[in-house]
């Protein structure tokens, strides 16, 4: 579910010839937005490991990415030089030597609080952050010390969270709404965010990419239940993510002055996102306001089936592959832009 807090990824453009890898690995922490099979290992009713999710992945294969194809992780690997997908850190198939240049420990579903983690059971960011000391055990057993902590600091973590606070856990069950105005909600995901960073950081973790949220009012689930405004993107929704964004971006710059050698950018996919969504038809699609799984309104994990005969047969029509997740295209859109930054910081 991770919506799309993030939700970037890459058209592929030409910066030129074949970018040399200028950082070792890409590591991955976060939700929906950049999970690459995670909860395929877990209990839990949100997963995506079939068809029609990843048909225009490699092979037509489903592997619990929420998407017809890549997701953002998967492009920046490959923009930085590294390999095109990046495999989930829970998925049997990979071992160490595949994740020494890049894993994935994101969940979808999950956010900065545990709460929002509890509502569907999927993997809180505490356990990402376990998870990620058990790979860097293993990494040390497989490189060695010195070549292991060389990687750790070198690497480019991609951060990914946020959406799934807000929509799927504080405007749909009253338990926060009852401690926190928005605002002050706001605040807890940050200071929460803060304490992540830090642990991380204590773990030799030195450049981070931190993604904004995202349009969240314009997805799809949000403008079908938007009656009275006939169908338009719920602009309190996005109000709360421009505002949270601001405070994002702050609070980026006054840990990259607080702790010493940490480089973080803040990426933010907002305006690029707002503006597929708004001015589709500058970017090659003709549907922004619906998904291609199913209706387009509701769909997404399990009710986006191989047996619903509603589902586009050109995902690259729509902006949307299912009601809260980006296509393929649109993901390579938005990291494109996105690398605009990110590539100069870090490669």
């Amino acid at each position: 579910m991770g919506l799309v807090s993030i939700i970037f990824s890459i058209i592929f453009f030409t910066w030129g010839s074949k970018i040399e890898a200028k950082v070792p690995a890409i590591i991955v922490f976060g939700d929906s937005s950049v999970d690459s099979g995670n909860n395929n290992a877990i209990k839990t009713l949100l997963k995506s490991n079939f068809k029609p999710y990843g048909r225009d992945f490699y092979g037509g294969q489903p592997t619990g990415r929420f998407s017809n194809g890549r997701v953002p992780p998967d492009f920046i690997s490959e923009a930085f030089g590294l390999k095109p997908t990046i495999p989930a850190y829970l998925d049997p198939a990979f071992t160490i030597a595949d994740f020494a240049t890049g894993v994935c420990f994101a969940s979808a579903g999950t956010g900065f609080d545990d709460a929002t983690s509890d509502v569907l059971n999927v993997i809180p960011l505490w356990r990402e952050v376990e998870l990620y000391k058990e790979y860097q055990a293993k990494l040390r057993g497989y490189l060695g010390n010195e070549k292991a902590n060389e990687v750790i600091k070198e690497a480019l973590y991609l951060v990914s969270l946020g959406t799934n606070d807000f929509l799927e856990n504080y405007y749909t069950i009253p338990r926060r709404r009852l401690q926190f105005s928005v605002q002050q909600y706001e605040d807890f995901l940050l200071q929460l965010a803060g304490k992540f960073i830090g642990e991380i950081y204590s773990l030799g973790v030195r450049k981070i990419s931190i993604s904004g949220l995202p349009p969240m009012g314009c997805l799809p689930l949000e403008r079908a239940t938007n009656v009275m405004s006939n169908f338009e993107c719920v602009e309190k929704f996005n109000l709360v993510a421009l505002e949270f964004n601001a405070k994002l971006e702050g609070f980026v710059w006054a840990l990259n002055r607080q702790l010493p050698g940490l480089t973080m950018l803040f990426s933010n996919p907002y305006a690029i996102f707002y503006q597929i969504i708004t001015k589709p038809y500058l970017y090659g699609f003709e549907v922004a306001g619906k998904a291609c799984c199913g209706t387009g309104t509701f769909e997404m994990s399990y009710l986006c089936s191989q047996e619903n005969s509603l589902t586009c047969s050109d995902a690259t029509k729509y902006v949307f592959w299912d009601a809260f997740h980006p296509t393929e295209k649109t993901n390579q859109i938005i990291v494109n832009d996105l690398l605009q930054t990110l590539l100069p910081m870090f490669r």
